[in-house]
C-alpha cells in the first residue's frame, strides 16, 4: 500500500498535497484498491468555494457512487480533465496522473487536522 508522506490524508481516504498557493486532492491508494476498477469521474464544483468537508465530485465504479469530500475549505480551480478520457487513472497512478482537483485553499485553511503518512496507515489497518 502507497502511502507517500509528502501529501496529508483524510478519514474518508483522500489526500491533499500542498504545492505553492494551489493544492491537489485524489483518492488514496486504499481507497482506489477498495473501490475497484473506477469508470467515471464527476466534478460539478469547478468555479466554486467549499467548506471543509464538502463534497465536491464523485467516483463511479461498476456496482457503485462514491461521494469525494474536501479535506480543507477552499475555491475548486480545476478539474484532471484527463480523467474525462482515462478514470483508469486514479487507479494506476492514485497520488500523480490520476489527481481530481486543484484547489486554492481559504486562508488559514487547518492542514494540521489532516492525518500524516503513519497516521494513516494506523487508521486503515486497524
Amino acid at each position: 500500500m502507497n502511502c507517500p508522506e509528502n501529501v496529508k490524508y483524510t478519514s474518508e481516504h483522500e489526500w491533499i498535497r500542498l504545492e505553492g498557493e494551489v493544492a491537489y486532492i485524489g483518492i488514496t491508494d486504499y481507497a482506489q484498491e477498495q473501490l475497484g476498477d473506477i469508470v467515471f469521474v464527476d466534478i460539478p464544483t469547478v468555479g466554486e468555494t467549499l467548506a471543509t468537508g464538502e463534497v465536491f465530485g464523485t467516483i463511479e465504479v461498476v456496482k457503485t457512487i462514491s461521494d469525494l469530500f474536501l479535506p480543507v475549505g477552499g475555491e475548486i480551480l480545476k478539474e484532471n480533465e484527463a480523467l474525462a478520457d482515462q478514470p483508469e487513472l486514479v487507479n494506476k497512478d492514485p497520488y500523480g496522473e490520476g489527481w481530481l482537483i486543484k484547489i486554492k485553499p481559504e486562508p488559514g485553511a487547518n492542514f494540521a487536522s489532516l492525518l500524516d503518512a503513519n497516521a494513516y496507515k494506523a487508521l486503515i489497518n486497524g
